[in-house]
């Protein structure tokens, strides 16, 4: 190997690690994303609990309203959010690109099970299904933050995935009671409401 051929080897390993620091120093962006989410579809759970519990009336409709027009509000904020996203700094990011890739699928794997569940709830003529929705959201939102810790570097948000992957089996022994969906609540305001404010604060305010 020659003296060049050396030299350009060591400049494409400096280029790599200079991708994967870019990665881990450049702030992470979308917390708002995570913030709505919390809040959305928390206060959907709580409405459904109060629907199912008794404390308000609701056709079996209402549960099919109320969670499809959660779903109509997120979409149009998620929107409206990726668009802001990507005027700010370090949002072209190694790190960014992966996490934002991360919870792309996995919300893409909540919306497409949630229509699958919908179809054998309609086939099956039972709600039974429906309990099965909060553990699929956490053990999702736990593979959305095990990516987002890797590429961000940040130890914290580990501790976030393994919270909700413990989580999954656990809200499992409310199933057969509304407590289910006041369990679920919580759920979504420690694993998206909370750690969206903290990414929240450690963006940068500055458009480019």
């Amino acid at each position: 190997m020659t003296r060049d051929q050396v030299q350009s080897v060591h400049d494409d390993i400096a280029y790599m690690k200079a991708l994967a620091q870019e990665g881990r120093q450049a702030p992470l962006v979308g917390g708002r994303i995570l913030v709505t989410a919390g809040l959305v579809f928390g206060a959907a759970a709580i409405i459904h609990y109060a629907i199912n519990s008794g404390l308000l009336d609701g056709a079996p409709v209402a549960y099919l309203v109320l969670w499809g027009s959660a779903m109509l509000i997120f979409f149009g904020a998620l929107i409206v959010e990726i668009r802001r996203c990507e005027s700010k700094p370090g949002a072209q990011s190694a790190g960014n690109r992966a996490a934002s890739a991360g919870w792309m699928g996995a919300g893409l794997g909540i919306f497409v099970m949630s229509l699958a569940m919908g179809v054998i709830g309609w086939k099956t003529q039972s709600s039974a299904v429906a309990a099965v929705f909060p553990s699929l959201i956490f053990a999702l939102y736990g593979s959305g933050w095990a990516v987002s810790a890797t590429m961000s570097g940040q130890k914290w948000q580990w501790y976030l995935a393994a919270g909700c992957w413990i989580a999954t089996p656990m809200i499992t022994f409310l199933i057969g009671s509304p407590a289910l969906w006041l369990g679920y609540a919580p759920g979504l305001f420690l694993f998206a409401f909370v750690p969206g404010l903290i990414l929240m604060r450690q963006e940068p305010t500055e458009t480019v």
